[in-house]
């Protein structure tokens, strides 16, 4: 009976969460009073129950509590279903985050009273903790992908929530290509433990110390590889190296926004992943090595950079990084409770913080005027002059490390980009639809085939897929070419998977079906918006938002389904996708997640570029290049 009314309170956490967000999209935008009332009964709520269940949930013991509530999608030995979970770092995060969350709600009906992007503010926010609460109570990989996915694009939204300027909007896109490169290490690491398993693992299985080393003992290099994907993932969502200079961007949005997103909640979740899955990289000291050095490299880099920055925020978001880099550490040295304890500490601190940073600066300047007191000593003078302005340097330019990221990733995927200006809207669909018949009838004619041949068709095809959305990546003038290219990429992934034995024509479906209904919607939009406009294209930022707010969030919910989010069946199609993939074929794999990877920031590029930034006709025809 007693853990009957447990699981029921668990279900009654997300369910409330997504009510709330469901009855925030429906209220008019005027009644500021009523759009702020329903968060601050939704969160309101959920933090009286979790007093009460937090309570009798110690009373009982505190014992862990794993439900599996229903299976989405079943086949053979793959079960994709939802799975909650529930202890002692699940209750940490969800008194964090409710009482967080609460204090957020409140502070910002008064703060943001009157601006334009009210109800959409609140509506985002409930949002956002809607896939914090998934996460927190989620059993498995597959659960917690669903949140990290809705974390992702929230994000976003609240970057760009000034979306009549340039800089959040460009910001918002730069933060959101940091989370896509934690969406790949995420997905590549739920392909490698399918393997290692054979069957979809939750994160109860993986405290049976036994279990986990029986499969690791003939596999301990696959262990080291989901370890670091895991890691990577981890990394980018809490801004730890080489992915640090995302989260002073992400300041760009309201105060209320950046202190409960990248001060205190969204920022740790990244810990949150590591803490979950200790039990499976506990007894590989090489990784645990690893952790250590790079949290204490970060920590380094993150406090040398925080104490020359000139903006309150940047100082906030870099003294965060720190801190997340030694609750890593904790982690890494088995300190689970201490870096639950930090981690609180940090939220709360953060919190504080970044909601009194609108005021520090009259704060500064009082102080200026009337309490001069000349500059203390620091460690740093005691160094030799070259290290010490050396450090200077490399902390004012935040160590390079957009550049690094530019260099290593961004670049090169340009340079590719601009090999395939060959492809226009007019031939594109020839080529592509040439390229498909070749690949039916290879398909067809499989098994006469000779075997050297055919175990390289798969990767030729993702390879051809994955070059398409490179250019759809970089293409800046015609938008229906870049959509067409999303397009022939999902197509291309689907090809390239038809040639590994046993595949089912149901994923085919299931995979593709979301990506045509969104592609269709987003194709009217597109014409709809060529129709009512001169010109549009991808070279800069429009804002058409400001005058057809309808087709925006039309082509938005378009652009959620292409890029595979949990509002279609796209998204159990990603995952149905990589069960087919053999462990022996990663650079299959590989070219795949890259090419999820790009879709979604293609996708959301398109999304931006048409729709937000400063509005041509509302700026008198002119794009202004700052904040």
């Amino acid at each position: 009976m007693e853990t009957y009314v447990m699981e029921t309170f668990i279900k009654a956490f997300i369910l409330t969460s997504f009510v709330g967000f469901i009855l925030s999209l429906l209220i008019p935008k005027k009644n500021e009073t009523i759009v702020s009332m329903v968060s601050y009964c939704t969160i309101g709520l959920q933090l009286i129950g979790t007093i009460f269940f937090v309570g009798y949930w110690i009373y009982q013991g505190h014992p862990e509590i794993n439900v599996k509530e229903f299976s989405i999608f079943k086949a053979d030995d793959y079960d994709f279903y939802i799975d909650l979970f529930f202890d002692e770092i699940t209750a940490t995060y969800l008194i964090i985050g409710v009482l967080l969350t609460f204090l957020i709600t409140v502070y910002s009906r008064y703060y943001l009273h009157r601006e334009p992007g009210y109800k959409r503010f609140f509506s985002i926010l409930l949002f956002f903790y809607l896939g914090y609460n998934i996460i927190i109570f989620s059993g498995n990989l597959e659960t917690l992908f669903i949140g990290w996915e809705i974390l992702g694009i929230s994000s976003f939204l609240l970057i760009a929530f000034y979306r009549d300027r340039y800089l959040p909007v460009k910001n918002a896109v730069k933060v959101f290509s940091i989370y896509r490169i934690g969406d790949v290490g995420l997905i590549l690491a739920m392909w490698l433990s399918h393997h290692l398993w054979h069957e979809n693992i939750s994160f109860h299985q993986l405290e049976t110390v036994a279990f986990v080393n029986e499969h690791l003992a003939n596999h301990s290099l696959m262990g080291i590889l989901i370890s670091l994907l895991i890691y990577m993932s981890a990394a980018a969502k809490s801004a730890q190296l080489p992915f640090s200079s995302w989260l002073p961007r992400a300041m760009e949005g309201p105060t209320p926004s950046s202190a409960i997103f990248y001060g205190s909640l969204s920022i740790h979740i990244g810990a949150f992943i590591m803490l979950r899955t200790f039990h499976f990289w506990e007894n590989q000291t090489s990784f645990r090595i690893f952790i250590i050095i790079v949290g204490l490299a970060t920590s380094i880099m993150a406090t040398l950079t925080a104490r020359v920055q000139s903006s309150v925020k940047s100082q906030v978001a870099y003294s965060s990084i720190a801190q997340i880099g030694l609750i890593f550490i904790e982690i890494s040295l088995g300190f689970e409770s201490l870096a639950l304890v930090h981690i609180a500490g940090n939220a709360f601190l953060r919190m504080y913080q970044l909601l009194v940073s609108p005021s520090v600066v009259s704060y500064k300047i009082r102080e200026q005027f009337y309490n001069f007191t000349p500059r203390i000593k620091t460690i740093e003078d005691s160094f030799p002059k070259k290290i010490e302005y050396t450090l200077y340097i490399l902390s004012l330019k935040e160590w390079n490390l957009d550049s690094f990221m530019y260099r290593i990733l961004w670049n090169p995927l340009k340079k590719i980009g601009s090999k395939l200006n060959f492809l226009s809207f007019k031939n594109v669909y020839f080529f592509f639809i040439l390229i498909f018949a070749i690949g039916i009838v290879f398909i067809y004619f499989r098994e006469s085939i000779p075997i050297e041949i055919l175990q390289y068709l798969p990767t030729s095809f993702a390879l051809i897929g994955l070059l398409a959305i490179i250019k759809g990546f970089t293409e800046r003038n015609s938008v229906r070419l870049s959509w067409s290219l999303i397009l022939i990429n999902h197509f291309s992934t689907v090809l390239a998977i038809s040639f590994n034995e046993h595949f089912d024509s149901t994923h085919i479906w299931w995979y593709i079906s979301g990506v045509v209904i969104a592609g269709l919607i987003g194709f009217a939009c597109i014409q709809r918006l060529r129709y009512l406009e001169s010109w549009i294209s991808l070279d800069k930022f429009y804002g058409h938002s400001y005058e057809h707010p309808k087709i925006a969030f039309l082509f938005l919910l378009a652009c959620l389904g292409m890029s595979g989010f949990p509002i279609t069946p796209t998204f159990i199609g990603e995952d149905l996708i990589f069960s087919h993939i053999h462990e022996d074929q990663f650079f299959l794999a590989f070219f795949i997640a890259l090419s999820f990877v790009l879709n979604g920031l293609t996708v959301i590029r398109i999304y931006a570029r048409i729709f937000l930034g400063p509005n041509l006709k509302k700026f008198q025809g002119k794009t202004q290049r700052t904040s």
